[in-house]
């Protein structure tokens, strides 16, 4: 049975999708004006363990994200400077080449990451017509008013404004919000359509009933949605930043169109923060996946280290702590690898791929481990637990390999960190083919200098050998090497 913290109600709840044995997903993707820095990524992360655990347990899931690749100011109450403009502006660039631009690159990164692919990927440009006839709805049900050129909602009309949110509405109408626009009625009031931007030259318009303009942040997700998904579905998902603004006029001005509730489970990932707060765009000089990727590590280490938090809470990011989470892969992959080289050779090939959960009381003890996990993961997504059994499963001597390995590519296909492809890398890497004679060479010396005892000449080889990639381990069953 699979329980979510659902943030509408602030509880864990009994996951029941609408449809038995289907769920519909949607998450809040990239606005493509920059490249995604790790905090965003960690928010993907999460919802592709989420994805990844529903698949596990036999949902079908259709997952829809957004790319918004249309001009947006650059906060969520409707204030600051246009996004897309201003990379433009700074890179010599149209706004759609860097639209086009940092959509390919936010798929690179989460194709390094092994995000998979949402169902559909929905360009805001492509989906023009679905915003302005839902925004069309809005209007006729009596929610909006126009001002000062542009068409906003009225947060009065809809009660349950703020609900998710926890949102004090005396507060809203007191203006504890800062008004930074004048045309409008509440403070809290949001655009659905512009006509009358602040900045000139806006490079997308498009004809609408209210006048040649573009459309405002909130409505996008709230159209392409409910086309995709329909007017009611099962999760919507995003970073915790976006439940007091953007999900909260999603929901108002959704259901204001529909007449009905929307989403039935809203769940948010927390901040991975800094010494200084949490990591954003605007400060500068904030860390992509690729500064990772040139400090030597892989995106994969910042996969594993991500899944040593759960989703709800704040993430401390340190190259220290990173750096632990990449040495503490690398003995996984290595014992990985040793459990395959302890197979049969003609089953290596094949590790982990067996269907059959082995017979007697090694398989027991794995599927023992396995059933662990998966109660874990059912809880909430509670990936530090998963990664606990999954080191327990690998460190149990009395479970044999071929179980071992089997289990373990279970729990892979939520942890989604190719340890079988990777520690059969490793495996391919350990054989004296795969090292040039003179490094072999430097091997050998060393180990003739331990059998001599000289245990200076055989540190000064290792460190030579460190120089050149290789990291040598003395272990109880001799000397192992592996390339960096």
């Amino acid at each position: 049975m699979l329980k979510l913290f659902n943030t509408l109600g602030r509880a864990v709840q009994e996951f029941v999708p609408i449809n038995d044995g289907r769920v519909g997903m949607y998450t809040c993707g990239p606005t493509v004006y920059n490249y995604a820095h790790i905090g965003n990524l960690r928010s993907y992360l999460f919802e592709d363990t989420l994805r990844r655990t529903l698949e596990y347990l036999g949902y079908d899931v259709s997952h829809v994200m957004n790319v918004t690749d249309v001009g947006h100011l650059t906060d969520d109450a409707d204030a600051g400077e246009d996004k897309m403009l201003r990379s433009a502006r700074e890179k010599g660039m149209s706004v759609w080449e860097i639209a086009q631009f940092y959509t390919d690159a936010f798929f690179a990164d989460t194709g390094r990451l092994n995000i998979l692919s949402p169902t559909v990927v929905c360009r805001a440009t492509d989906h023009i017509a679905d915003m302005i006839g839902m925004i069309e709805r809005i209007e006729s049900n009596g929610y909006t008013y126009f001002s000062g050129g542009n068409l906003y909602f009225d947060i009065s009309r809809f009660p349950r404004y703020g609900e998710m949110a926890l949102l004090d509405r005396a507060e809203l109408k007191s203006g504890a919000r800062i008004e930074v626009d004048p045309n409008k009625r509440n403070p809290g009031d949001f655009v659905l359509w512009f006509t009358r931007s602040k900045f000139g030259h806006q490079a997308m318009l498009w004809d609408s009933p209210w006048g040649e303009g573009y459309p405002g942040w909130h409505i996008e997700c709230s159209a392409m949605s409910t086309r995709y998904l329909g007017e009611q579905f099962d999760i919507h998902c995003g970073g915790v930043d976006h439940i007091p603004v953007h999900h909260t006029n999603e929901i108002a001005q959704t259901e204001a169109a529909t007449g009905r509730k929307w989403v039935n489970y809203w769940l948010h990932g927390e901040f991975l923060v800094l010494d200084d707060g949490k990591m954003a765009k605007s400060k500068g000089g904030f860390i992509t996946l690729q500064t990772l990727v040139d400090e030597g590590y892989s995106p994969l280490d910042y996969r594993f280290f991500n899944l040593g938090a759960h989703y709800r809470t704040q993430l401390q990011f340190s190259y220290e702590s990173l750096s632990a989470a990449k040495n503490g892969r690398e003995r996984l992959l290595e014992r990985v690898a040793d459990l395959i080289a302890a197979l049969p050779e003609e089953e290596r090939a094949t590790a982990g791929e067996s269907g059959e959960k082995g017979d007697g009381a090694a398989g027991r003890a794995a599927g023992r481990y396995l059933s662990d996990f998966e109660e874990h993961i059912a809880e909430d997504l509670n990936t530090p637990r998963c990664v606990a059994d999954l080191w327990g499963l690998i460190k149990d001597e009395s479970v044999a390999p071929g179980d071992a390995l089997h289990a373990l590519a279970q729990m892979d296909r939520v942890l989604g960190l190719s340890i079988i492809s990777e520690a059969h890398a490793r495996l391919s890497a350990r054989s004296p083919e795969a090292l040039e004679p003179e490094l072999l060479s430097l091997i050998q010396r060393r180990e003739e200098a331990r059998k001599n005892r000289d245990f200076g000449a055989a540190d000064e080889i290792r460190d030579t050998l460190k120089q050149k990639g290789i990291l040598i381990e003395d272990r109880p069953d001799g000397t192992h090497w592996k390339k960096m």
